[in-house]
């Protein structure tokens, strides 16, 4: 072996590497931004580099303005792609930072703010996304609401109707309007969850949504495909994001994550690969999968 191989650098343990102790508690209100966290996620910001796969493409990220959305962002921006996210009002300030970072990349960005609860605004993006770019090639279904519940019998109607609108029905709406502009080798991906598989009771309604959505991602796989369209999905297990000190579960926070065999919660980091594989020709014979990044932890 030549020296160079020789100094080739060391597998990274995948349990070291990011934050992997108790996390302090802290408490937000939904939807929950960056700036508050402690510690800060990493996006990617500072590490992903990109190889070009998303050159001359265009995507929507609907939950883009932080975590995994965010994430997904940055990577397919350094992979050459135009982005336009979608998020809350309240949410601006991460927006732009998100923002900011496409366009360090070299790419346009497009910020779309609004209520994914609104069919009217969750099938605008779309068209709003068109008129920017010309295009959409990708639209990764991301945007999603959760809280802890006390019990199933405490959990109140309009909660539970918050949960269905912001990630079953807003997905569908935004799926249907921009299904018509997509071409043979568009994709489609869903952020599902382990919650899907491995519900928790605590968040029972979330995981409901969650199964849902990955029976949505392979039925339009079975439809599209035949249209040279990829629907797939990605399931997550637990991954530091605003979402989690917004959940209203202080008594578990500490040791959010700790439970994986890699005994460490995840970083919206970690799943920017998972995203560019599905939209990009490397996973071109990839349709209809859900695609776990868990810590190890078994759907």
């Amino acid at each position: 072996m030549s020296d160079a191989g020789k100094q080739q650098e060391q597998p990274r343990d995948p349990r070291g590497g990011y934050h992997s102790g108790p996390f302090p508690q802290q408490e937000q209100e939904q939807p929950g931004l960056t700036g508050p966290m402690d510690p800060k996620p990493d996006h990617g910001e500072l590490s992903y580099e990109g190889k070009d796969l998303l050159t001359g493409k265009a995507a929507l990220i609907t939950g883009g303005d932080s975590g995994i959305g965010k994430a997904v962002a940055i990577a397919f921006a350094r992979e050459g792609a135009d982005v336009a996210i979608s998020y809350l009002p309240e949410e601006e300030e991460d927006a732009q930072d998100t923002a900011e970072w496409i366009r360090k990349a070299g790419r346009n960005a497009l910020l779309l703010a609004g209520d994914g609860r609104s069919e009217d605004f969750s099938s605008r993006i779309v068209e709003d996304t068109l008129a920017e770019f010309g295009q959409l090639d990708v639209v990764v279904l991301n945007a999603a609401y959760q809280k802890n519940r006390d019990s199933f019998e405490s959990l109140p109607t309009e909660e539970f109707d918050r949960v269905f609108k912001t990630n079953l029905y807003s997905l569908l709406w935004t799926a249907r309007a921009a299904v018509p502009h997509l071409k043979p080798g568009a994709s489609i991906i869903t952020t599902a969850s382990i919650q899907a598989f491995n519900p928790s009771p605590q968040l029972i309604d979330y995981a409901m949504t969650k199964g849902a959505q990955v029976a949505f991602t392979k039925a339009l796989a079975q439809e599209l495909g035949p249209k040279g369209i990829r629907v797939n999905a990605v399931a997550p297990g637990p991954i530091w994001t605003p979402l989690i000190p917004a959940t209203e579960w202080p008594d578990k926070l500490p040791s959010f994550g700790q439970d994986t065999p890699l005994q460490r919660a995840g970083q919206p980091a970690e799943l920017a690969a998972a995203y560019v594989l599905l939209a990009s020709e490397q996973g071109s014979y990839i349709s209809g999968a859900v695609l776990p990044v868990t810590g190890g932890k078994g759907l």
